[in-house]
């Protein structure tokens, strides 16, 4: 099913923008190619994922969501979104090489 959207309201909205990433950054991270994998560590019964990708501004960031599917279309719902540092951005991008 393709993603027709993102799912915003005042909790994730808050919580996504609490480390200084606008929604318009999250959003871009997503209308390129992240790196998506499931977030094994989350007790729920809510699949979540994390998200690695560019902004904008061409700085990486790390985006937790997860989807959403409402009126028949499958939105996106994040959660948390932070930019990573140079530490993380190193071992992804070495990763990604290999």
């Amino acid at each position: 099913m393709k993603v027709a959207g993102f799912d915003w309201d005042e909790g994730n909205l808050e919580k996504c923008q609490k480390h200084g990433v606008s929604i318009e950054e999250i959003e871009a991270v997503f209308s390129g190619m992240p790196s998506v994998l499931l977030n094994q560590n989350h007790d729920s019964d809510e699949v979540r994922y994390h998200a690695v990708g560019q902004g904008l501004t061409g700085r990486y960031i790390f985006v937790v969501f997860t989807e959403r599917k409402l009126d028949k279309v499958m939105l996106i719902r994040p959660i948390s979104a932070r930019f990573m540092h140079r530490k993380e951005i190193s071992n992804y991008v070495r990763q990604k090489k290999a």
